[in-house]
């Protein structure tokens, strides 16, 4: 199996992960602000976010839902 690139895996800024996740820019900066989506802060403004970690956050939230 190939070892995914850090690049590849990085979302760089609120456009890109919106893009990732189907979501308006709005709701993005929401989630993100309100610790929603596991997300980071790369400086002081620009929000970041890995696909396999958002992935994943998905996957737990699914788990946790069909558990119930």
């Amino acid at each position: 199996m190939k070892e995914e690139v850090l690049a590849d895996d990085l979302l760089d800024g609120v456009t890109e992960i919106a893009a990732f996740l189907g979501w308006t820019e709005r709701r993005t900066y929401y989630a993100a602000e309100h610790r929603i989506i596991p997300v980071f802060k790369m400086g002081e403004r620009k929000w970041c976010a890995r696909k396999s970690t958002l992935r994943q956050h998905i996957a737990d939230l699914e788990a946790t839902v069909l558990a119930s």
